[in-house]
């Protein structure tokens, strides 16, 4: 864990090697609540195995420091990892939520696996965070900002001088995150960056992947003055059109996500597995031929 000082306010943050993944832990200092942001639970996509390495080490940390989490939140259905929300919530009491709009998504992932008894009323999650909506980790005061154009529910969580934007952007050396997935709209991301862009510009803006572009060390914040300064797809100068277009030609030229067709099925049950089959096991569905030809 990497901690990061706020005023009245720490930030852990671990990142998966394996999936590129940052997960939070964002702790009111003057209570020891805590709010869990984007777990991951791990998925071995060649044995079909999944594992609690990552989420174990966030219930380390919550242990150590004598945490009792609020909340385990995420800010959308990863299309390139597990949610381990559930797991977590079993293990320390703590509440998941998520954007409202997930419905959406429920109902749009429903039709592309074929599972008419899934629930699309987002039933799956404790709470279901609205545009505007505010809440409390402890004595912090947060709220939800509505962040669509990677996915349609994509949601930020401002929290104090942080916001949490996962896959909306990324660190400015390596832009935004795509915005071609079903239910995906460049011009939204657009204007999603833009609403977070307009926050102070102290903000810290913690991300959800990082690759280490070009063998520099994995980061994953900066503020919203330096993603207003050197972001190379959103930086100031660059308008909505020269951004659809680079984000449109990059998305064009990208593979699915290595996990995506996994993890989707799992994350629209709210980080669930499938039920077992009749045999006692669960299995994955993969819609052949649904998405066209390896790129």
């Amino acid at each position: 864990m990497i901690e990061y000082n706020h005023k009245g306010m720490t930030v852990a943050s671990l990142h998966d090697e394996r999936t590129g993944s940052f997960q939070y832990v964002v702790v009111d200092e003057t209570t020891k609540t805590a709010a869990i942001i984007d777990p991951v639970l791990d998925f071995d996509p060649r044995a079909g195995a999944t594992a609690t390495d990552n989420a174990d080490l966030i219930l380390d940390y919550v242990r150590a420091n004598g945490l009792n989490v609020e909340w385990v939140l995420d800010t959308h259905p990863h299309a390139d990892h597990f949610s381990a929300a559930p797991y977590l919530a079993e293990e320390t009491g703590g509440k998941t939520a998520i954007g409202a709009r997930v419905v959406e998504v429920q109902k749009l992932w429903q039709d592309i696996y074929c599972l008419p008894d899934l629930p699309v009323d987002g039933s799956q999650w404790d709470h279901l965070f609205n545009d505007g909506e505010q809440f409390t980790i402890g004595s912090l005061d947060a709220r939800v900002m509505l962040s669509p154009g990677h996915t349609l529910a994509s949601i930020t969580y401002v929290v104090g001088d942080a916001a949490f934007v996962h896959d909306t952007l990324m660190v400015p050396d390596s832009g935004t995150s795509r915005a071609d997935f079903p239910g995906g709209d460049a011009h939204a991301l657009w204007r999603s960056i833009r609403a977070i862009l307009d926050l102070s510009p102290e903000t810290a803006t913690y991300v959800g992947h990082d690759y280490g572009k070009d063998g520099r060390e994995v980061i994953g914040r900066s503020t919203v003055a330096e993603q207003r300064r050197d972001n190379i797809h959103v930086r100031d100068g660059i308008d909505e059109a020269e951004f659809v277009e680079t984000r449109e030609k990059r998305d064009a030229s990208l593979p699915l996500p290595d996990l995506m067709l996994a993890a989707l099925q799992v994350n629209i049950r709210g980080g669930r597995l499938p039920d077992a089959d009749a045999c006692g096991t669960a299995f994955l569905k993969v819609p052949l031929n649904r998405f066209g030809p390896v790129k």
